[in-house]
């Protein structure tokens, strides 16, 4: 048992993924690199001039740039991490994209729900990690980062063990008989006291 060469459509379409990945990974670290520059150029502004950069915000402590602790042990902070989660949560879809999971499967609906939503909140709120924060309600944008990884080491084994064949479809009442629910306790009245 040697493994078999891939076939020639599905190596095309690998091609075709990667070198969309390659392009996201060169458009983030393009808009990296531009904030990057665009703050180095203030910060160097700064040393020849007594008046502050007109774009540039005042450093508050504890909020932006000026954060120096996320409060979580083994959780260092990461100015870059908003931009970390765009790339993080675009290889998720990336990877669902490539696999054979049907779109129908409810794990790739709610991941494809989750990081698109996170990667659109990120995007439009690049320069402000608290609003991506607060619109994500999950935690630091250090912690979704982490997130982002724990994930796909889940989709991994998701997609390694084809666990959406083993999820079988159930009915649901949606309007049950709530007569025999609970025999005969009312559940708006306090039990009688053993005396």
């Amino acid at each position: 048992g040697l493994p078999q060469p891939p076939h020639h459509t599905s190596s095309t379409m690998m091609q075709a993924t990667l070198r969309r990945q390659a392009s996201r990974i060169i458009t983030t670290t393009a808009i990296i690199a531009r904030n990057t520059t665009r703050k180095t150029a203030v910060n160097n502004a700064r040393c020849f001039s007594a008046q502050p950069a007109m774009d540039e915000r005042p450093l508050v402590p504890g909020i932006g740039r000026g954060k120096t602790s996320t409060g979580l042990v083994g959780v260092p902070v990461d100015h870059d991490a908003v931009p970390k989660m765009i790339i993080k949560y675009q290889a998720l879809l990336d990877k669902l994209a490539a696999s054979d999971m049907p779109p129908s499967a409810q794990y790739r609906i709610n991941v494809e729900k989750i990081a698109r939503y996170r990667i659109a909140a990120a995007q439009n709120n690049l320069d402000d990690p608290e609003k991506v924060e607060e619109l994500c309600n999950c935690g630091q944008v250090e912690e979704l980062v982490i997130q982002a990884d724990n994930e796909m080491k889940v989709m991994d084994m998701y997609l390694r063990n084809r666990w959406w064949e083993l999820v079988k479809p159930v009915e649901i009442e949606l309007n049950p008989n709530h007569e025999d629910d609970h025999g005969d306790i009312e559940w708006g009245e306090a039990p009688e006291e053993k005396k």
